[in-house]
């Protein structure tokens, strides 16, 4: 690690690709999965451009796909890393796709990765801290530092779920599923 920070701005990743038909599912949209892929490329370049080291991915943090991508359309992914600890960082990547003859653009995507840096060992490695600039690199660290808050208290009310049935059984009333208990 040679920088002990850095800003966002010198680890950003854009890339940009024409999508094909061999991209595209059997409804002639691009494939969701094609999309997932290429946004962990872009979230392992830019983590690895910030902490000068390998990076695996920990975990991803909500895919909306919001706008079908069409076969012929120019994707263009950007990411910046907007969120540092000790060894990871949550890179943002923003996904739009662009009607090249008509230069009409879509927001398909937002997504947030985890990245781990890993050293020649394996092991994890501390990154570089970031610095925040502007107000808008703030609001990105403060909102992951939210996210991440988020995060550990679903996974609180989640590890320690318990089935109150009685009550759940009412809860589901509400919803599209129907009970049928097993008797034995």
């Amino acid at each position: 690690m040679n920088k002990v920070f850095k800003h966002a701005s010198e680890s950003e990743v854009t890339l940009s690709q024409l999508m094909l038909p061999s991209h595209s599912n059997f409804n002639g949209k691009i494939h969701g999965g094609f999309i997932l892929s290429v946004l962990d490329q872009i979230a392992f370049a830019c983590a690895s451009k910030h902490s000068e080291n390998y990076c695996v991915t920990a975990s991803v943090d909500r895919v909306d796909f919001l706008n079908p991508v069409e076969v012929g359309e120019l994707l263009t992914l950007k990411s910046s890393v907007n969120y540092v600890g000790r060894t990871s960082m949550v890179v943002g990547v923003r996904v739009e796709s662009e009607n090249i003859q008509t230069g009409q653009k879509k927001h398909c995507n937002s997504s947030y990765f985890t990245m781990v840096a890993k050293n020649q060992n394996g092991e994890t490695t501390k990154v570089p801290g970031l610095i925040l600039k502007t107000e808008n690199d703030i609001r990105r660290f403060i909102k992951n530092i939210k996210r991440r808050e988020l995060r550990q208290q679903h996974d609180k009310t989640f590890n320690d779920f318990q089935l109150d049935l009685e009550n759940h059984l009412k809860l589901l009333k509400n919803h599209n599923a129907k009970v049928e208990l097993d008797k034995h």
